[in-house]
Order: C-alpha cells, then structure tokens, then sequence
C-alpha cells in the first residue's frame, strides 16, 4: 500500500467541466477530492443513508444546505447530514477543491431533491 494523490488516484469527470478523484472508495467511508471551475454547481440532491463532510481545500465554495447557504473558504467545512437536500456551488472567479468525506459511500444513495415551492 503506498501514498495516494490526485495524481495515481481513480480519476472521473462530471457535469461539463468538473473532476473528481476518488481518494479512498470502501462500502462505509469515501474520501473524494473534487475541483470545480468557476460558475458551476452540482445538481441540487439528498442521500437517503450517508452523511457527508465537505472541506474546502482551494478556494471558495457556497454550499447549500436545504434552504440556507454557507460560504466556505480554504480550510473551512460543513457536515451534512442523511436526508438534508444539498448543492455545491462555485460562484468565485477561481477554481475550488475540496474534499468529501461520505459514511457510508454516497454514490448509489442520491436522490434529486427539487427546490421546494417556498424557495423556487
């Protein structure tokens, strides 16, 4: 077993321009490092059993959670509990990463969680 980096990691992309690596993938912990270029923003979404921790690494990143929005910046984080609608956004003119930390594994367990009448 040696170090583990972004750079011998499991690489995957998603939205249009985003990446992430993940850093340790085991059923009960997942450790992912992800980089979001400015102006994107992750699908609005829940997980039925995990929880999550987002620390932000590089940057600056506005998570939202149900309906209030926390501004997270370099060495910040914020957990996330099962159940809580959620959705990372980079609004700054910079790249952000950051790490989630999800226990048990989140990937499998999201469930799309539309903005409510009250705040659309």
């Amino acid at each position: 077993m040696g170090a583990i980096s972004t750079g011998n990691a499991e690489h995957y992309g998603w939205g249009e321009t985003c990446d992430g690596w993940h850093l340790l993938a085991s059923d009960d912990l997942s450790v992912i490092e992800e980089r979001m270029p400015p102006g994107t923003a992750e699908q609005r979404h829940r997980h039925v059993k995990a929880r999550q921790f987002f620390y932000v690494l590089e940057g600056e990143a506005m998570l939202e959670l149900e309906d209030s929005r926390h501004r997270l910046l370099r060495g910040e984080g914020l957990h996330v509990p099962p159940g809580v609608a959620h959705q990372m956004h980079n609004a700054s003119n910079a790249d952000v990463r950051f790490l989630v930390v999800s226990a048990p594994k989140s990937h499998g367990d999201r469930m799309p969680a539309p903005l409510s009448e009250d705040a659309a």
